[in-house]
């Protein structure tokens, strides 16, 4: 009997389409069909099968199609497209896997640094007048250079408010560092700072007890903290109109209590001293001489930044005359909410800091999120030789190009919503990490709109992308090539997934050089010889009747056990602000102005710190005339330029005095700061600062628990605290580690994600060169020789990646570099490095594939064509 004509064309079908795809794909086309050819019925697509694949006209028997057919309904269609996503990616569980894995990665690197950053631009933001709030900065001509400078002489924010009329607050700022406060028994070290009464009208510092205007009004007064108020008091309703012992000097009046500073303040503190209380001891702040506080300002509503910069611009000038200083010193101004950000100087001008690396994160947020698209993209069209009969099938069938494309940007979309919602999770369980090593306080917003925005946006971008190459692609191919099993991709295709391997290797060369770069420096800070041993020195406040006692404690603390030099010095021994520019000596130039930084110091100075002597000595009791002395850095007698400075004259104001010794240039600032001209005085008399203690290695806990015996017995009313000059040193460069520590970890994931596309794509060439692989095993080709061949189609990209990645490298952390006064050289090795990293790792990816295409039976692979 004849048979039927829909038996035929199944027959038909199935002797042109591989039986094992036919077994996998027509029950779901059979059980759910008239789903998916849309608006075209079981009949119509048999006959466009007839049409397109056998080439004939329509047979007699082929009837129009019936009207119930051609209706259908969106949400089961839908629903079904659904169905038939989660089929093909249980089907696909290793791809599907690799690919959500890879673009979870992704996201989630993205989604965290983003959060950084955000974080980051955040601080100071909250302030209500952020927009009407300034920071000074004063433009200096030191030695014929125009340099920047933060710290102001003490009396310029009263004078501010007096020469310009659209600033209507102005404070001083002076970091005091960690004071002793105590109440009764309760007596305890906290941040304390020293403003004028115009601070909380200008910051958004939440006051809970007390009002802006009277807090800090007058002399003897203290805003505190909320901490510090249960502290000593038991809560903020109790502390205030209460006194509290202050240095064991006097007493102050809480006249208010602010809620505790937090990560998004810069300017951190427990409690605020006036700047009256201040001055009063300090008399070097009254004066236009000396500079160390910063000053703020905030301007009148209606006033313009420009006319007002241009106003105080020359401030200083009559001040800088009356010194006997005729250059003048401008002043600028940049606006408090980007000062975070943005305090490093060049030739005078901020030209950036912190925000570099908000900067380059972001970059890297970006790049990581790309690299995981490709990624996706190659995983795509790996798999898509195998979906390629499948959508050749569909097109003979009847389906719609723009149905199919609509399923499979359909499907990568699904994987990125559900990419998205793994990102998530990996970052929720990361974060508390990530915290800790940012020292951050992030927490995921959940409860904002615009975070939820922003994911829905992500991922629609990112299935976009990373679904329409392979999706518009397949649905472009000829059905009749695709069902003969002749269709190839065209050079097009493979230069493009050869140029996205190009791209995610290039990148991934950029993280590794800048990587080991970033490493290199930190360490290079950490270990470099700063002109005295960090080691085993540390230092404690000079404070209380210590300081009448000092003579008494020097000699106690010297005959302790473990205890190698004792000495004092007024700053502490690995940060030095304060500067001058009263220094003179006979044939200076006045229009030639240098700033020194002083540093008060104790007989035994040098050989505590372990500095080298170039010529002459230390400070001597068996010389009266020390007292007048002075010791010169390096940097100084070069400033001076004195042949024999030995004996010869230095004026500090209207002391004159003598060059005993010079010292060779040590670092009492960090490695981003160029060494400075440095005088050291000896102070005999009214000492403060700090007391440094050099100890014996290897008897640290001992010598300290010594140490603080001896203070408590000669100091009972203020608590031991100590500080090593290491530790010290090594905060200064927080940033850098952070930088550093996370630069490895994204390196990392970058390097992983682009193998992860590297593996795709050796598996499409596997899965293309099937046939001609089991040819050359038939033929006697070794699997050595077949994993060579496959092997290197893949490192010419990677060669490329190298060689268009390192100069993009050396250009970037080339600038990064800038921003350290002494820094690392860019050696070769490191490029090479990176190079064989990548290689490397290339190759171990490759070669899984590789081998195993090539171990499998040639029987095999040619019948399976």
């Amino acid at each position: 009997m004849k048979p039927t004509p829909p038996r035929l064309a199944d027959r038909l079908l199935q002797w042109l389409v591989a039986p094992q795809l036919m077994e996998s794909l027509l029950g779901d086309l059979h059980e759910e069909f008239d789903y998916q050819v849309g608006r075209i019925s079981i009949q119509r697509a048999r006959w466009r099968y007839w049409r397109e694949v056998l080439g004939f006209v329509k047979p007699r028997f082929i009837r129009r199609p019936k009207s119930q057919y051609s209706t259908l309904n969106t949400m089961d269609m839908l629903r079904n497209y659904l169905k038939i996503a989660f089929r093909n990616l249980a089907k696909h569980k290793t791809f599907s896997a690799i690919s959500m894995l890879g673009l979870a990665l992704g996201m989630a690197s993205s989604l965290l640094i983003m959060l950084w950053v955000q974080d980051e631009k955040s601080v100071d933001a909250f302030h209500a007048n952020k927009q009407q709030l300034y920071r000074v900065y004063m433009r200096e001509f030191f030695s014929g250079q125009l340099q920047g400078v933060i710290w102001t002489p003490g009396p310029l924010a009263d004078e501010l408010k007096r020469s310009v009329p659209e600033i209507k607050y102005a404070t001083p700022h002076e970091g005091v560092g960690n004071q002793t406060f105590s109440v009764g028994d309760k007596t305890y070290k906290q941040a304390t700072n020293a403003v004028s009464a115009d601070f909380f009208k200008m910051f958004s510092y939440k006051l809970l007890q007390g009002t802006p205007e009277a807090a800090l009004k007058d002399k003897n007064c203290l805003a505190i903290s909320r901490s510090m108020a249960e502290t000593f008091f038991g809560s903020p309703e109790a502390a205030i109109g209460k006194t509290i012992r202050f240095d064991n000097r006097k007493d102050l009046l809480v006249t208010a209590v602010f809620e505790n500073t937090d990560q998004r303040s810069t300017l951190q503190f427990d409690c605020l001293l006036s700047w009256e209380d201040y001055i009063e001891e300090n008399e070097w702040a009254k004066g236009w001489g000396s500079t160390n506080p910063l000053t703020f300002f905030m301007l009148r509503s209606d006033a313009d930044p420009a006319r007002v910069e241009a106003k105080m611009k020359h401030l200083l000038d009559k001040f800088n005359r009356d010194e006997g200083k005729p250059q003048p010193t401008e002043l600028a101004m940049q606006p408090f909410h980007e000062y975070y950000l943005n305090g490093n100087f060049e030739n005078g001008n901020i030209v950036g800091g912190r925000i570099e690396y908000v900067r380059l994160f972001t970059i890297i947020a970006v790049f990581i999120l790309l690299i995981a698209c490709v990624n996706f993209m190659n995983l795509a069209t790996a798999r898509s030789a195998k979906r390629a009969k499948e959508v050749g099938v569909r097109k003979v069938i009847g389906a719609a190009r723009l149905l199919l494309i609509g399923q499979l940007v359909g499907e990568a979309l699904l994987m990125a919503f559900l990419s998205v919602i793994l990102a998530v999770l990996f970052v929720a369980l990361s974060l508390p990490a990530f915290n800790s090593l940012t020292d951050k306080q992030i927490i995921l917003p959940v409860n904002a709109l615009s975070f939820w925005g922003v994911l829905v946006g992500l991922a629609l971008i990112t299935g976009l992308v990373a679904g329409s190459y392979p999706a518009f692609f397949l649905t472009s191919l000829s059905p009749v090539r695709i069902l003969k099993g002749t269709f190839r991709f065209d050079k097009n295709s493979i230069w493009l997934r050869q140029g996205l391997v190009v791209f995610q290797f290039a990148l991934s060369i950029i993280l590794i050089i800048g990587t080991v770069v970033i490493y290199r420096q930190v360490a290079y800070t950490q270990s470099k010889n700063l002109g005295y041993d960090r080691e085993n020195l540390l230092y404690f406040p000079l404070e209380g009747d210590l300081v009448s006692n000092y003579d008494l404690l020097k000699d106690e603390l010297t005959k302790l056990p473990g205890v190698k030099q004792v000495s004092h010095m007024t700053e502490s021994p690995a940060s030095s602000g304060f500067g001058t520019e009263s220094i003179n000596w006979p044939g200076s130039d006045p229009n030639n102005r240098v700033r020194f930084t002083p540093v008060g110091v104790g007989y035994d100075f040098v050989k505590a710190m372990d500095i080298k002597i170039r010529e002459g000595r230390d400070f001597s009791k068996e010389y009266a005339t020390d007292t007048t002395g002075f010791l010169i850095n390096e940097a100084a007698l070069k400033v001076i330029g004195y042949q024999q400075p030995i004996g010869k004259t230095l004026n500090w104001g209207s002391s004159k005095g003598t060059i005993i010794g010079v010292l060779k240039d040590f670092h009492f600032q960090s490695l981003h700061t160029a060494i400075r001209p440095m005088i050291a005085y000896l102070r005999t008399k009214e000492r403060s600062g700090n007391v440094i203690v050099r100890i014996e290695a290897g008897r640290t806990s001992e010598t300290v628990a010594s140490l603080e015996a001896v203070c408590k017995k000669l100091n009972p009313k203020f608590p031991f605290t100590y500080s090593f000059t290491d530790q010290t040193y090594a905060r200064q460069y927080k940033s850098e580690q952070i930088v550093s520590t996370l630069s490895n970890y994204f390196a990392l994931l970058a390097i992983f994600i682009s193998c992860l596309g590297l593996f795709g794509l050796s598996t499409f060439t596997a899965e293309q060169r099937t046939k001609e692989i089991g040819v050359r095993k038939v033929v006697g080709a070794s699997v050595a020789s077949i994993v060579s061949l496959l092997s290197q189609d893949f490192l010419k990209p990677v060669a490329v990646a190298i060689m268009i990645g390192s100069p993009v490298a050396w250009y970037v952390m080339n600038r990064w570099l800038q921003g350290f006064a002494y820094k690392i050289d860019m050696e070769w090795w490191m490029f090479a490095l990176a190079g064989l990293l990548a290689v490397g790792i290339a190759l171990l990816t490759v070669s899984f594939q590789s081998i195993r295409a090539a171990l499998v039976n040639p029987v095999k692979s040619l019948r399976s064509e």
